[in-house]
């Protein structure tokens, strides 16, 4: 489905290029990184040094300037395409480094940007507590001002990253003024990593917990306007979400794909059990509600290249890709049958990343909430 009518020709060298570099750079090392738990520094590096990373920023940071939308989407179907769901750089461009880019002052860019371009500063955002998940106004974590710098302390779980990353934006409530954003930065004194969590999939990502004790946070570090946190997340969240429809349709694809070459390979009396009807039909199935689900995501997609994405556009691409995501790999373990159990074929590793997808970003329940409150309901 590379074709398609949205995509131009510097789309398609671009697509290319990055499909290029994945199969050099990133793929023979996919097998390591799930042992390890964890992406390699140099493969970060790596996608710095070909320009890959946040390549939105202004060049006066660093940055290629391009601000084309599209080219996040060629990168994250690409990465689906090798069913590589752990090395995050969407994660550190599209959700996390826009924070920066649009909130951070010159004096931070110039501080920040250059690293985190280069792959030499990785990123992570802190929001989830482990009393607390999407309900974000109710974050423990808080910051005092003491003064020419604020005190830090709290704890944070589930954070995507947790224990590669340099430079984490933190929620945390300010007295007085409400939930501030501010950055911590690898080394600081009293900024603690807890466990790398065993996850059920999602295996080469890190994500651990990460504690707060007594950080003092230069001022100089506060993201934007004290006070103004919730509404921050909030302008980003769309394209967080976004972002997730857009891997979800893609890993569908993929998840769609590695099953087609099953069902026409295995033979089940006498022929290929791709060719029984009700498997041709479960087939059939997937392929037209991918169909419409990248639709729907490419609309989505030119939304946010032309500014006119909404809230409500993203809630009903982040909950129905997913819940698609989940139900094609569903799928395409049943049709594998007993060998779609085996961690050694592409469709169990889709099966088991694809869980947590319904959940981050925001749960499918919350997305379908705020669509029936946008209905006045």
């Amino acid at each position: 489905m590379s074709n398609r009518a949205h995509f131009e020709q510097d789309h398609n060298v671009f697509r290319d290029n990055f499909r290029k570099f994945l199969e050099a750079e990133v793929k023979p090392h996919q097998e390591q990184w799930l042992e390890d738990r964890i992406v390699s520094r140099e493969a970060w590096k790596k996608a710095g040094e070909n320009g890959y990373l946040c390549m939105y920023v202004d060049e006066k940071w660093g940055g290629l300037g391009l601000k084309d939308f599209r080219y996040t989407q060629i990168q994250i179907e690409e990465m689906s395409r090798i069913g590589e769901s752990g090395f995050a750089m969407s994660l550190h461009s599209d959700v996390i480094g826009v924070y920066l880019d649009s909130f951070a002052n010159d004096e931070q860019k110039a501080r920040w940007m250059p690293g985190i371009i280069s792959g030499e500063k990785i990123l992570a955002v802190a929001m989830t507590e482990p009393g607390t998940g999407s309900d974000l106004k109710s974050i423990k974590t808080r910051v005092e001002d003491k003064g020419d710098y604020l005190l830090l302390n709290g704890a944070k779980t589930f954070i995507s990253n947790g224990i590669i990353s340099d430079i984490v934006i933190v929620a945390a409530n300010w007295e007085g003024k409400g939930m501030t954003l501010v950055v911590v930065e690898r080394g600081m004194e009293g900024f603690k990593r807890g466990r790398k969590l065993d996850k059920m999939g999602m295996h080469s990502q890190d994500t651990a917990e990460l504690f707060f004790e007594d950080v003092k946070v230069p001022k100089a570090n506060i993201l934007g306007q004290p006070g103004m946190g919730f509404m921050y997340l909030m302008q980003k969240l769309a394209q967080e979400r976004i972002v997730c429809a857009i891997g979800a349709i893609a890993g569908a694809q993929y998840a769609f794909e590695e099953t087609l070459k099953y069902v026409k390979e295995r033979k089940a009396f006498g022929k290929p059990i791709g060719s029984f009807q009700a498997n041709r039909f479960t087939m059939a199935e997937m392929k037209t509600e991918i169909t419409i689900g990248q639709t729907f995501v490419d609309q989505c997609v030119m939304k946010c290249v032309n500014g006119t994405i909404t809230p409500d556009d993203a809630f009903m691409a982040k909950y129905w890709t997913t819940d698609l995501l989940n139900k094609v790999v569903y799928n395409g373990v049943q049709l594998h049958g007993g060998y779609g159990y085996m961690m050694e074929y592409p469709i169990a590793r889709a099966y088991v990343d694809a869980r947590i997808t319904t959940i981050f970003a925001g749960t499918n329940e919350i997305m379908k909430e705020m669509i029936g409150r946008g209905m006045g309901l």
